[in-house]
């Protein structure tokens, strides 16, 4: 299994970054894919989830401003992230977790840094 995230970077306040997740090695279609983020001296932290079956769930701190998507003809999961804080500043991780039998796997995270 090899998820590999691309996009993060640095960004002013308010503007937009949009993060994807390559997959392979996997029935793209099964898992539930995830975004995590862990900031400096923090836990990690469930963003924001999309299901096989396309439902999807959100940190509160990022509702109404970030949005998970997936193309599974691509095995691919985005995360449109706007009107973004410092307080977004960290490292997201791509996760995969197969619905049948729990098996989760993780990327190697990319870093958003969020300052003017």
């Amino acid at each position: 299994v090899q998820l590999v995230e691309s996009g993060g970077g640095l960004v002013q306040p308010g503007g937009s970054l949009t993060l994807s997740c390559a997959s392979s090695g996997i029935l793209f279609s099964r898992y539930h894919m995830g975004w995590y983020r862990q900031a400096p001296r923090k836990q990690r932290e469930l963003v924001a989830r999309i299901r096989s079956g396309g439902s999807t769930s959100y940190l509160d701190d990022v509702k109404d401003r970030f949005t998970i998507s997936r193309d599974n003809a691509k095995t691919t999961v985005y995360l449109q992230m706007d009107s973004l804080q410092p307080e977004d500043t960290a490292v997201y991780y791509c996760n995969a977790v197969n619905h049948l039998n729990g098996d989760d796997s993780w990327g190697q995270g990319t870093q958003v840094t969020v300052s003017s």
